[in-house]
């Protein structure tokens, strides 16, 4: 295995490299297996395309509780620590794309847009919380570039930056430019990973201690760069921090990690789409750290799953699970007994039961109606 030293600049590469959906007054009781569902989808701003859920996590039974116009195309979105504040893109392709910021009572249920701004990148898919919360930032995939936008301490959003990217990958199709897809720090928080369809790399920047004013050290980047044509799309790290597994959209493959201080070891690369469709999506672990699974469309599309080794990281193939059209999203529940998948075609979010020794997929019938749901998310409780 070919060792990735972190270095201050230049190019590091990697060898090889509801039943129906039922209708409820806000405010209902929460309880240890009560959490919040927040869903994005495809809408316009007239819709709600940002819906919120009471979920139990033991019964699989969601419950609508609100739902927030106003922002068009709300695809992902991501929630702070104590869960009162919702970020959310506008997933436009121009120059109306945006980022915007939520607020959310827990009592209520009530959602209200408190700002936005432009990310001025089109397409933003992504978005993240810096470590202190003190930041937000958003992957623009038809940018070619990241924003980062500093926060007020009520949560709004201050005009931002945008770091742009060059370049290009060997499928004129897919990767004629740079195409921004996850934005996401490491575990110990020194790194912000910003990974590029369109070039076969993943950017990395050291974060700056204590920075207040400025986030990113922006002269100390570097690059790692993936297998050429692979296109790196979500990445997702254990619950120890050692190792991290990254899914490659156009190759269909995960690409396992080992990370520590002095960089990052390849350990394995491993096929989640056999079918070659090129539509590998999205990737968690549960909570466990036992099992990882990744989404597959455009072919056979399902949930690919894998056992992971306590003694190496190293994964190992051990079902698939059909599932509704183009799962671009999905998510597991905190207790890790449900896993949850946008169907963005089908128009439902599907609920499966884990198996908690086989981490296989049983489908509970249970759906959560709503028109092109692309994201899931449970709210910090």
């Amino acid at each position: 295995m070919k060792k990735i030293k972190w270095l201050a600049a230049g190019i590091v590469c990697l060898s090889a490299c509801m039943g129906s959906q039922q209708k409820a007054a806000v405010g209902l009781a929460e309880t240890g297996d009560t959490l919040y569902l927040c869903v994005g989808s495809y809408a316009s701003a007239a819709d709600e395309g940002v819906q919120m859920y009471q979920f139990n996590q033991e019964t699989g039974e969601a419950v609508y509780v609100s739902g927030l116009k106003g922002v068009s195309n709300p695809s992902y979105l991501v929630a702070s620590t104590d869960g009162n504040r919702i970020y959310v893109v506008g997933e436009d392709e121009g120059a109306s794309s945006t980022v915007n910021a939520v607020s959310f009572d827990r009592q209520t249920g009530k959602l209200v847009l408190m700002n936005t701004q432009l990310t001025q990148g089109g397409a933003p898919c992504y978005v993240t919380l810096s470590p202190e919360e003190d930041f937000v930032l958003t992957a623009n995939y038809m940018g070619g570039n990241i924003s980062v936008f500093p926060l007020e301490e009520n949560g709004r959003l201050k005009a931002g930056d945008t770091i742009n990217f060059t370049g290009s990958g060997p499928d004129k199709e897919r990767q004629s430019q740079p195409h921004l897809h996850c934005v996401q720090f490491t575990p110990d928080g020194r790194f912000l990973l910003a990974n590029d369809l369109g070039t076969d790399r993943i950017h990395v920047f050291p974060v700056k201690e204590g920075g207040k004013s400025e986030l990113l050290e922006k002269e100390n980047t570097f690059d790692i760069c993936l297998p050429s044509g692979c296109g790196p799309r979500h990445l997702c790290f254990a619950p120890n921090g050692k190792h991290a597994y990254l899914l490659t959209e156009l190759s269909g493959e995960v690409i396992g990690l080992s990370y520590d201080e002095a960089g990052f070891d390849t350990i394995q690369h491993i096929k989640a789409d056999t079918l070659d469709a090129r539509g590998s999506a999205d990737i968690h672990l549960s909570p466990d750290g036992k099992f990882l699974y990744a989404s597959n469309r455009l072919k056979g599309d399902g949930i690919a799953i894998f056992e992971i080794s306590s003694e190496d990281g190293t994964l190992d193939k051990v079902g698939y699970q059909p599932t509704g059209i183009h799962p671009r999203n999905f998510n597991i529940t905190p207790n890790g007994k449900y896993l949850l998948v946008a169907c963005r075609d089908t128009n439902e979010i599907q609920i499966y039961e884990r198996e908690e020794e086989s981490g296989l997929l049983k489908d509970t019938g249970k759906r959560i109606k709503m028109p092109k749901p692309v994201c899931v998310q449970f709210l910090p409780y």
